[in-house]
């Protein structure tokens, strides 16, 4: 076998797959059916639990097992320190986007407008699946002890060499190496460094590749099999794909989402905090042209508590104008189909131009 293939055949060995594709955990588009199809076709399914109740991670783990006996992850932010408020920048967020929205734009109050972390670890650890992945840092230590007691692999994300040190350092069993490609939000560890921190991944992946002794995944602009060949040729154990997912049936995103997926090219795609505070990669749109000129977004999650009415009456409406609508850089390579037969057809392109 090539040093790809050994590579691949390793990781699937140890994480319990057949396919070494991972289904991105993206909060607000990962449905347990999704899950379920991805592992069901021998990949890893997975959970955003960043908005979701230690009651809602357990529901979801639990219709997933019923649904397939495959592997997922379930995925936590690493809370950030407390944002520092600013009444006044708040009102002039809150004003800019009650005239995008046509309605008045209420302030968000003292929040702390993210679930409980704690709790939420609890919750994710009782679930027992394959994989904890982390995202924005790295599980505490006592976390990571924790884990490794009840034998759930630890994965953590990366968008430098240092960070991708720092997690080998706390105890993850791979690292997921996120190049500025793609979509959703950026992982990086310190929030305002995120916008220096926007290395794209097959210039990331071969140095970060060489800088770890545990595998590496490679995540970003991969849509089809030619990037997964790359992405494993350069030194990748799996790789991880968010937007490719984004039209498949079991997805089930909103249909005004899917149609501007379809309708996208690369350059379509920005970097903005505009959506929640922290950056992330979407479909430019009135929402991001809003805060792209002379006045900042409220830090996260004060941003995202803002923008909540906003998307829930853009969602209502169908209007894509203003609504959250993350896609990478790869979005004009997806296709709508079954998410298994999504897999599968991946790995085989790809298994075709791996030597």
């Amino acid at each position: 076998m090539s040093p790809a293939r050994d590579r691949a055949a390793a990781f699937c060995a140890r994480f319990g797959l057949r396919i070494p594709i991972l289904q991105a955990p993206m909060a607000g588009a990962c449905p347990p059916a999704l899950a379920a199809a991805v592992a069901a076709a021998g990949g890893m399914g997975g959970m955003g639990a960043l908005m979701s109740s230690p009651a809602a991670i357990g529901d979801w783990a639990r219709e997933v097992r019923a649904a397939s006996n495959g592997a997922f992850q379930i995925n936590l932010w690493i809370p950030d320190p407390p944002p520092q408020r600013d009444p006044e920048h708040e009102a002039a967020v809150a004003g800019r986007l009650s005239r995008l929205a046509g309605f008045e734009v209420k302030l968000p109050g003292e929040g702390p407008f993210v679930q409980d972390f704690a709790a939420q670890v609890e919750a994710m650890i009782a679930a027992g699946p394959a994989v904890a992945s982390c995202i924005m840092g790295v599980f505490p230590p006592e976390v990571a002890a924790r884990l490794k007691e009840r034998g759930i692999l630890w994965i953590a994300n990366a968008t430098t060499i240092a960070e991708a040190r720092a997690a080998e350092a706390a105890g993850a069993a791979a690292v997921i190496a996120q190049g500025a490609e793609a979509g959703g939000h950026r992982g990086a560890f310190d929030a305002a460094q995120a916008e220096a921190q926007c290395t794209g991944l097959f210039a990331l992946l071969p140095q970060m590749a060489d800088a770890v002794g545990i595998p590496v995944v490679a995540a970003g602009g991969i849509m089809d099999g030619r990037g997964i060949a790359a992405a494993l040729t350069l030194g990748a154990s799996a790789v991880q794909l968010g937007t490719a997912f984004l039209r498949c049936p079991e997805t089930a995103v909103h249909p005004a989402w899917a149609a501007a997926l379809a309708a996208a090219a690369p350059e379509d795609t920005v970097l903005t905090r505009a959506f929640s505070g922290r950056l992330g990669r979407g479909l430019r749109n009135a929402v991001v042209q809003a805060f792209a000129g002379d006045l900042a977004p409220a830090p996260y999650p004060v941003q995202r508590a803002l923008m909540a009415p906003v998307r829930a009456e853009a969602e209502k409406a169908g209007d894509i104008s203003r609504m959250q609508a993350w896609a990478g850089q790869g979005v004009a390579l997806g296709r709508a189909e079954p998410a298994a037969a999504l897999v599968r057809r991946l790995w085989e392109e790809a298994t075709a131009l791996l030597p």
